[in-house]
C-alpha cells in the first residue's frame, strides 16, 4: 500500500495546482478528501458559458482497490442561499480515463449510468448529489447517455470510479471483473445556473463509496486554493 503521508501530500499539491489554473481562469473550486485507509478523491466545480456547471469527479488515490468500499460511487453537496435548478447534460470519461471490464463507450459517454438529484434527503443534510448507485435516493440515469449495463436505474457498483492506482487483477470479485467500472475520472455537465452564480456557495461536500450509506463517506474539509503566487492554503475560500 502507498504511504499515507505521501497520498495526502500529493492530494494537496494536486489541489493547489488545480486551484492555480482555476485562478487564472477565474472560476473553478476544488474539494478533496482522504482517509486513513488510503481512499482519496477530488471534485472540481467549474463554470462554463455562464450557465453550465461542470463537475470533474476523480478517485485519485494511488492505492490498490480491493473491495467495493473502495469504489467511489457518489458526490453529495449543498448550495448556500436560494436553491438552483439544474438539468443534467452529459457525463463523459475524463481525458486519460477508461471503462474497465467493458467496451469503451462511444465518445466516452457514460451518462446512461449516472444520475443527478436535487432536493434529495441526502446524507449529512445534503440536498444535491451525483451518483452511479441508487442509495434509495436516485432513480433512473439522467445524463443523456445510453444504458451501457442494464438495468436502466442506477444500481450497484456499475460504472463507479476505481482508483488511479488500482491493480485491476487484485481484489474481490466485484472489483476484478464482475461489473464494469471507470478508472479514474468522469466529467459531468449540468445546465441552468443563474447568471453570476458564485461557486463559493457550494459547500458540505462528501465523497461516498460502495453501495450503501452505511459504507465509507469522507467529508471535504474545503477547497484547496493558492494564495498569491507561492502560498498554499487548504480550506474552502470564496473566490
Amino acid at each position: 500500500m502507498t504511504n499515507r503521508f505521501s497520498i495526502v501530500t500529493r492530494a494537496i499539491c494536486a489541489g493547489g495546482f488545480s486551484a492555480l489554473m482555476a485562478a487564472n481562469a477565474g472560476a473553478a473550486v476544488t474539494f478533496s478528501a482522504g482517509d486513513a485507509s488510503g481512499r482519496n478523491a477530488s471534485a472540481v466545480f467549474d463554470l462554463q458559458g455562464g450557465s453550465m456547471l461542470v463537475v470533474t469527479l476523480t478517485n485519485d488515490t494511488m492505492d490498490d482497490v480491493l473491495a467495493p468500499v473502495d469504489i467511489l460511487t457518489a458526490l453529495f453537496f449543498d448550495v448556500d442561499g436560494a436553491s438552483v435548478s439544474l438539468t443534467p447534460v452529459s457525463a463523459l470519461l475524463n481525458a486519460g480515463s477508461v471503462a474497465v471490464f467493458a467496451s469503451q463507450p462511444a465518445g466516452g459517454n457514460v451518462g446512461g449510468e449516472w444520475a443527478y438529484g436535487a432536493g434529495i434527503a441526502g446524507p449529512e443534510g445534503t440536498g444535491y448529489g451525483i451518483s452511479s448507485a441508487g442509495f434509495g435516493l436516485f432513480g433512473g440515469a439522467n445524463f443523456l447517455g445510453p444504458d451501457l449495463d442494464p438495468p436502466g436505474a442506477v444500481n450497484g457498483l456499475n460504472y463507479g470510479l476505481t482508483s488511479t492506482g488500482d491493480n485491476l487483477a487484485t481484489g474481490n470479485t466485484p472489483v476484478t471483473g464482475s461489473v464494469p467500472l471507470v478508472q479514474d475520472s468522469v466529467v459531468f455537465t449540468l445546465s441552468g445556473l443563474p447568471s453570476g452564480f458564485d461557486l463559493g456557495r457550494i459547500n458540505n461536500v462528501w465523497f461516498q463509496y460502495g453501495t450503501g450509506l452505511d459504507e465509507p463517506r469522507n467529508p471535504a474539509p474545503g477547497t484547496a486554493v493558492l494564495l498569491g503566487i507561492g502560498g498554499l492554503v487548504v480550506g474552502r475560500r470564496r473566490r
